[in-house]
């Protein structure tokens, strides 16, 4: 009997051993090896320099940047421990106590609800395994937490998991957050910015004090109170480190405005040399970008688009809050945003209003909204392309205490210490703005949305939009290679055709006016529709398409009249390099983001010396670009001629005011604004490119070249001047009422002398 339950028990040890070292096996199927963790370093990404060679940005597999043990302040370790992991130095791997309080409450929930997780499972979880909350994944964490354990030092694991989380607003890894909240590197954190960002571990969002103040600092004081009961702390040191003032700055949102132009170029990276070479080959890219012209292009095209926003009236609060806590807490501590860049939005939540003004608390700071500047507020958004106007405007019936809004930062008195704000809201029509060194095809700007945060859509080089006017330049162009002159005339008026596909097709200018007899030079300007149509008609679709082919367009392009009204679809970085090849004298130089690039070792491998082609002549180049620099003087584009400098450029204005652009160029420089809604709708019947792109253009064009003397453009030796009669087209006389000074090739001059006999003639017929 005995030898019968011992051969028993010796088959159910089996069994249970054979489960268990079954259940381990497959719980541990599949996991990583770790071995490799202690050799791990980040791998050598691609860093990109600027076009005056300042390091921009790197392109890693990994996010973030990787900082050394070594860098870590002592602050930091100490309340990252405390709070995340108060036996971290002295554990295995797992908190056995924890663990079994956690698993208590997993127990009653029925599900798992409580983690216990040391730090050295947070960084199983981050390195390996998924966020499921599973008993087997669960399981699989502690195992890979041992192994860890017996692979890593604790200043490795230590310093691994606080590169690897995520600590919010954007940052991964601790100097990335140093960076977005304190605006400095991770070893200059005092303890209370070490005690803050700790904090934010257990829950980024809600503990950020950019979303709330009042959690932010409740959690920072909790960071503190372990740091003290662990014994890194007396209570008076912690008191005193509490209501030490914090300065909040952002410096990762200095380098948002160039993310549309690094998005582009990581891309045309990886495209071209392959994921492996450009995450771990170490490249070393010198860029075309200019730092100082991107961020004036990325304040310009916020601010135009803001401004048309406001014009469509206030669309309320973004949302809503108790403020108690929010305005104890404010008025107790001393946090500051630190980010009094004027002109910057943020959000704010309303603490107090009346009728003249409201106390908005903006991270951490009381400033004040006086009445006028939220008087756009006014005009209310009842509809799309509808508003209502209040009367008589009251800054109380629109706002509330709680209320969450937009505003910017005005202004700050000294003296008072008072922030002035201005009222917000995020807009939702979007725009590009792309400009481009023409005798390199350098693209020194390229930004392609409002915000890349936001959206990361970049318009710039992706949105096929409809040019409309700004397209004639191209039908110009093709004329002026076919001998006609900017001094011929045609007659605007009432006309149709008949069109293949679509019937009867009869065009009209903006102005749904028709104004006679027009010299090719004041067509363009004024941006003459039935002009550019008749001259299109007249030197043959075929004819203007190989033109536009030369200068650039590509992509499928409508072979019929609609052509000469801009009906094709194109982009704003291809429109405005068709623009460049105007500026450069006809020369075509393909736009690009590279000038050079380096390998590891410092050869080069690759040269973007410009290519040069042309593809229209010089003479023809420059009088098109002569006619532009009217549009700037006189015609459509003339909020440009602010800049008090050689300037030709061309509106645009899509059907129903889906589009809205302005293409403009100096000798040095050209540039593309287009603005428009994602989903096509209509902007309203005011928004057109003099309107609406034009003031974006000047605003940034103003910055960008208020470090260069302004230059004319210069005359190719085949181009002369004749006096002409500005009525007729043709030279003037002595008797001339109207005489004008006229570009021509050589070989175009006219012939004909004006006469009181044909001024007369064409002006019966206006």
């Amino acid at each position: 009997m005995k030898k019968i339950i011992f051969i028993l028990f010796l088959v159910l040890l089996s069994s249970g051993i054979g489960a268990a070292v079954g259940g381990y096996m497959a719980v541990i199927k599949g996991l990583p090896q770790v071995e490799e963790l202690r050799a791990y370093r980040p791998s050598n990404g691609t860093k990109v320099y600027a076009d005056d060679d300042r390091f921009i940005a790197e392109f890693n597999i990994e996010k973030g940047i990787f900082v050394p043990y070594s860098r870590f302040p002592e602050s930091l370790k100490q309340a990252v421990t405390a709070t995340e992991d108060e036996q971290f130095w002295t554990h295995s791997g797992i908190d056995i106590f924890a663990i079994g309080r956690a698993l208590v409450k997993d127990i009653i929930a029925r599900r798992i609800k409580e983690g216990g997780s040391t730090i050295t499972q947070q960084l199983a979880k981050v390195l390996f395994l998924s966020p499921e909350k599973k008993f087997k994944r669960k399981l699989q964490e502690i195992i890979l937490a041992f192994q860890i354990e017996m692979n890593l030092s604790k200043e490795e694991i230590l310093e691994l998991y606080l590169n690897k989380i995520y600590f919010g607003r954007g940052a991964y890894g601790i100097e990335m957050a140093s960076r977005t909240y304190f605006g400095k590197s991770v070893n200059e954190l005092s303890l209370a910015e070490s005690a803050m960002i700790a904090g934010l571990i257990k829950a980024p969002n809600r503990y950020s004090p950019y979303n709330n103040l009042a959690r932010a600092k409740s959690r920072q004081k909790i960071v503190l109170q372990r740091m003290a009961q662990v014994g890194h702390l007396t209570t008076t040191e912690m008191e005193k480190t509490f209501n030490v003032p914090l300065v909040l700055r952002n410096t990762a949102r200095r380098q948002e405005g160039h993310n549309y132009f690094l998005e582009a170029l990581r891309k045309h990276l990886e495209d071209k040399y392959g994921t492996e070479t450009l995450y771990k080959g170490g490249l070393q890219v010198y860029a075309t970008i200019n730092l100082d012209m991107q961020t004036a292009a990325k304040e310009s095209l916020k601010w135009g688009l803001r401004r048309f926003d406001k014009r469509l009236g206030w669309r309320g609060p973004i949302d809503h809050r108790d403020i108690s806590d929010q305005f104890n807490i404010s008025k107790k501590t001393g946090l500051s945003t630190g980010m009094t860049e004027i002109g910057e939005i943020v959000s704010g939540v309303v603490l107090s209003v009346d009728d003249k003004s409201a106390e908005i608390l903006t991270g951490g700071r009381i400033g004040i909204l006086n009445k006028k500047d939220a008087s756009w507020a006014a005009l209310v958004a009842s509809g799309p392309g509808k508003t209502e106007k209040k009367v008589p405007f009251r800054l109380d019936k629109t706002l509330s205490p709680g209320d969450v809004v937009y505003v910017s930062f005005k202004k700050e008195d000294g003296d008072k210490n008072i922030l002035r704000l201005k009222l917000e809201q995020l807009p939702e029509i979007e725009g590009a703005i792309v400009s481009i060194e023409p005798s390199t095809g350098y693209i020194k700007t390229l930004v392609g949305g409002y915000d890349f945060s936001l959206s990361e859509f970049n318009r710039a080089i992706s949105a096929r939009r409809q040019p409309g006017s700004a397209f004639k330049p191209v039908i110009y162009t093709a004329a002026m290679d076919r001998g006609f002159t900017p001094a011929d005339m045609l007659m605007d008026e009432k006309i149709e055709y008949s069109q293949p596909e679509t019937g009867v097709w009869q065009p009209g200018n903006y102005s749904r006016k028709y104004y006679g007899p027009t010299r090719l030079r004041d067509a363009l300007a004024y941006s003459r529709n039935i002009i550019t149509v008749k001259l299109l008609d007249l030197i043959g679709i075929p004819s203007a398409i190989k033109t536009a082919r030369r200068l650039g367009v590509e992509g499928e392009l409508p072979e019929d009249l609609t052509l000469g009204l801009g009906s094709l679809s194109i982009t704003p970085l291809q429109l405005t390099s068709v623009f460049s090849v105007l500026a450069n004298g006809g020369v075509k130089v393909a736009p690009t983001m590279v000038r050079y690039i380096l390998d590891a070792k410092g050869n080069l491998v690759e040269n973007n010396v410009p290519e040069r082609q042309t593809a229209i002549s010089p003479e023809t180049a420059y009088l098109v670009t002569s006619m532009l620099e009217d549009v700037v003087r006189y015609g459509t584009g003339r909020r440009a001629r602010v800049l008090k400098r050689p300037v030709a450029g061309k509106t645009g204005t899509t059907n129903e005011h889906r589009d809205a652009w302005f293409l403009g160029f100096t000798p040095d420089l050209v540039a593309g604004v287009w603005v428009g809604y994602d989903n096509m709708q209509s902007m309203g019947k005011r928004a057109t490119g003099s309107s609406v792109a034009a003031p974006i253009w000047v605003r940034y064009m103003k910055e960008a070249l208020k470090d260069s003397e302004p230059r004319e453009f210069s005359i190719p030796e085949g181009i002369v001047t004749a006096i002409i009669d500005a009525d007729t087209g043709l030279l003037a006389t002595t008797d001339t009422p109207k005489r004008t000074i006229e570009f021509f090739k050589k070989e175009t001059v006219p012939e004909r002398y004006s006469s009181a006999e044909i001024r007369f003639e064409i002006g019966s017929l206006r």
